[in-house]
């Protein structure tokens, strides 16, 4: 008897010292996604915000990562699964569910990003005045986007002009994304960013549009490294995300565990995403010139051509938009008046 309480003692000493509570959490949220682990949002967002949520807790609340989709379905699933309550939190891009969320389309259209910090802390603002309809079925935590989006293609097709796009096959992340593609004479297939390496390697795509941030996770500089980027301030085109919570999992936590769960929210949460997104884009174009690859700048006389095939793009969503009385003028200019006000 005397031995076990010994063993009881040192076992609680040792809780102590690690500071682990031997005590179970009050709250434990399952947080679902579609990348691995050491993708950049994973690794240095998603990881860390649920560590800050758990210390700030003081262990009462514990996250509990799933990443790669490792609870079931598709990435395109990730909205219901958090609205539904077969998760607690899901972070995903909302392009991947295509008319579902019109209004959040306005950050998509060509020329519209500047950074991603920028750009995030935009549409954080925009999701507070635009999209809580939209979204009143989620708890959300934070909206951002990714940084200029650039195309990336297979050796033997470099674009290096608007006419090198006719014919070529390239991935698209969402429906307005594809149709600016489709515009430019690329052929447009949408699929989750998850499935590009199978795909370039099979020679499914030429090509993909994706920032530089996500390329070191899906291996782009190996099997497509020729980059086209673009001149002056705007990229081609961004993707928005939401990283948002399940209504009934948030409404059940007692008060003091909401305001640390509204603590870690917001728009601090978007600029960190934001913050991040850049960080990974310097890496990922210095992972690609350290293997050779081949980047790209369009001179702003090219740049000026394929700007003036996405307008076209813009227009169609402005009236589509103002047809369905949702005011397709005022999101866009909104959207415009916001990502310069954060971009100056």
């Amino acid at each position: 008897m005397l031995r076990n309480l010994m063993l009881a003692g040192i076992s609680g000493v040792a809780l102590m010292m690690s500071g682990v509570s031997a005590f179970a959490a009050d709250v434990t949220l399952k947080l679902h996604q579609m990348l691995p682990p050491q993708a950049t949002i994973p690794a240095k967002v998603l990881e860390p915000w649920a560590k800050k949520v758990e210390a700030d807790s003081k262990g009462r609340i514990v996250v509990e990562l799933y990443p790669s989709m490792q609870l079931g379905g598709r990435p395109a699933d990730l909205v219901d699964q958090v609205k539904d309550g077969v998760v607690d939190l899901i972070w995903t891009v909302i392009g991947y569910t295509p008319g579902r969320f019109p209004k959040t389309e306005a950050f998509e259209l060509p020329f519209m990003v500047t950074t991603a910090e920028a750009t995030s802390l935009a549409f954080q603002d925009y999701y507070e005045k635009h999209l809580k309809d939209e979204l009143k079925d989620y708890h959300v935590l934070a909206v951002h986007t990714h940084g200029p989006g650039l195309i990336h293609t297979i050796g033997s097709k470099p674009v290096k002009s608007l006419d090198d796009m006719k014919g070529l096959k390239l991935r698209g992340t969402s429906k307005v994304v594809n149709q600016m593609l489709e515009a430019m004479g690329a052929s447009a297939i949408g699929m989750p960013v998850t499935a590009v390496p199978e795909s370039l390697s099979k020679s499914v795509i030429d090509g993909t549009v994706v920032p530089w941030e996500v390329t070191p996770s899906i291996k782009i500089a190996e099997l497509a490294p020729n980059h086209t980027q673009f001149s002056g301030k705007y990229g081609l085109y961004t993707g928005t995300f939401l990283f948002a919570m399940n209504k009934d999992s948030y409404d059940a936590m007692p008060d003091d565990l909401k305001k640390i769960i509204d603590a870690n929210s917001g728009k601090d949460l978007a600029r960190m995403f934001g913050q991040v997104m850049d960080a990974g884009d310097k890496r990922g174009k210095e992972l690609a010139d350290k293997a050779g690859n081949t980047t790209i700048t369009l001179d702003e006389a090219e740049t000026a051509k394929w700007k003036a095939q996405g307008e076209a793009v813009t227009k169609k969503w402005v009236a589509d938009m103002d047809a369905k009385g949702l005011n397709g003028t005022g999101l866009y200019k909104d959207a415009l008046d916001l990502i310069a006000q954060y971009s100056k």
